[in-house]
């Protein structure tokens, strides 16, 4: 199998390491928590036409390593994300909620992204293959002229 993806136009290869944490960094994802939180991503990655790789939801923040299609935006995905296991939590686990500073807010504002790609030497490599490829190409249309 082919590590890259298809659309109709499109032959694509977009992984993310993303990285989340609740709000105060607070260490409730464990137990049911924990659980609820990764079933409810695994869920939502795949309604929005993701892959994911690799995923650890530690009790302090969340790693996630995912395909996600070029006609997404990492934002949108994050909110998406983010916004959807926050409401399936905070109503799941009621408790969450009695904490007056929390408000309907489960995760940090911000998170971390990271693009997973080919190493750079392979780069370089395919470059430099495209390269002499191109040439040799462009001398057998010469001698054909």
């Amino acid at each position: 199998m082919s590590r890259f993806r298809k659309l109709s136009h499109t032959i694509w290869h977009c992984q993310y390491h993303i990285l989340w944490v609740p709000k105060y960094r607070y260490r409730i994802l464990d137990g049911p928590i924990r659980d609820a939180a990764y079933e409810g991503i695994h869920a939502i990655c795949g309604y929005a036409g993701c892959e994911v790789i690799e995923m650890n939801v530690q009790k302090d923040h969340v790693h996630l390593i995912v395909m996600v299609p070029p006609k997404l935006a990492i934002s949108d995905f994050m909110g998406r994300v983010k916004g959807q296991t926050a409401i399936k939590l905070l109503k799941q686990f009621q408790y969450l909620r009695q904490k007056p500073y929390w408000g309907n807010h489960l995760w940090s504002k911000g998170y971390c992204v990271d693009t997973v790609g080919l190493d750079a030497d392979m780069i370089r490599k395919y470059v430099k293959y495209q390269e002499g490829k191109d040439r040799y190409i462009d001398q057998l249309k010469l001698g054909f002229k």
